[in-house]
């Protein structure tokens, strides 16, 4: 049964983490950003491009939560008048 507290507490915790995401995504890009650095130099480099990889798609996911549904702009209508 401890199990199913554990899990409850985690979901959350992922609930909370995706209000934050959304409510400040250039927040969660620079933090990200930064940790990818810290983690590459401590690293010195080894798995560069996995961190760089890692850092790309926490960028791409709050880009997309933040956009509009629909990004094509809908082709203006003529005014149709009848006489």
């Amino acid at each position: 049964m401890p199990s199913l507290k554990r899990l409850t507490a985690l979901a959350g915790t992922a609930a909370a983490a995706r209000s934050y995401v959304r409510k400040h995504p250039d927040q969660v890009n620079k933090v990200a950003a930064k940790a990818g650095e810290f983690i590459d130099k401590r690293t010195k480099g080894k798995y560069h491009s996995k961190i760089d990889n890692a850092v790309r798609k926490v960028h791409s996911m709050t880009t997309k939560s933040t956009a509009p549904a629909s990004v094509t702009p809908r082709p203006a209508t003529p005014p149709t008048t009848t006489h």
